[in-house]
C-alpha cells in the first residue's frame, strides 16, 4: 500500500477570513458580506464544490486516451444543496452539510453517448475526491498546544 499523508494548514487572518496553506501555495477562504465576511475567497462548502468539480475534470482529462475517448473538452458544474437551518441549529432535523451533491457533465468527445455514459462512471469512480466524498473517511481530533 502507498499512503501518502496530505497537509492542509489553516490559519484566521481577519473576521471570518482565513488563509489555506498547501505544499508552496497559499489561498483565501471567507465567507460572503451576507454571512459576515468580508468576501475574499470563495467559501469551504464553495471551496469544496471546486475541488470535486476540479478532481472529476482531471481525472476525465487524464484518463480520457486509455479509455477510449477522444476527448475534445470537458466541463464540470457541481451543484450542492444546503439547508442553512442545519448549520445554525434552528432545524435540528436538517443536515449540517450538504443533502445533495449533483455533478453536470459537459463533455465535446467523438464518441457514443453510451461511451461517455461509461466513461462518467469511470470518471466518478476513480475520483479521490468523489471517493472521500461517498465513503467517509474515519474522522479523527487531535488537541496540541498552539505553536
Amino acid at each position: 500500500m502507498a499512503n501518502k499523508i496530505y497537509k492542509a494548514t489553516v490559519k484566521p487572518v481577519e473576521g471570518l477570513e482565513v488563509t489555506s496553506h498547501v505544499r508552496d501555495f497559499d489561498f483565501t477562504l471567507d465567507e460572503p458580506l451576507s454571512s459576515g465576511g468580508t468576501n475574499k475567497g470563495m467559501n469551504p462548502i464553495e471551496a469544496l464544490l471546486s475541488a470535486l468539480g476540479a478532481c472529476e475534470t482531471m481525472v476525465a482529462k487524464s484518463f480520457a486516451k486509455s479509455q477510449g475517448i477522444l476527448l475534445k473538452n470537458v466541463k464540470v458544474e457541481v451543484e450542492g444543496v444546503f439547508d442553512s437551518d442545519g448549520y445554525l441549529g434552528k432545524n435540528p432535523e436538517a443536515k449540517v452539510g450538504f443533502s445533495k451533491l449533483t455533478s453536470i457533465f459537459y463533455i465535446d468527445a467523438d464518441n457514443t453517448k453510451e461511451e461517455i455514459e461509461k466513461y462518467v462512471e469511470f470518471i466518478t469512480k476513480h475520483c479521490p475526491v468523489h471517493d472521500t466524498i461517498e465513503n467517509a473517511p474515519v474522522f479523527e481530533d487531535k488537541i496540541l498546544p498552539y505553536e
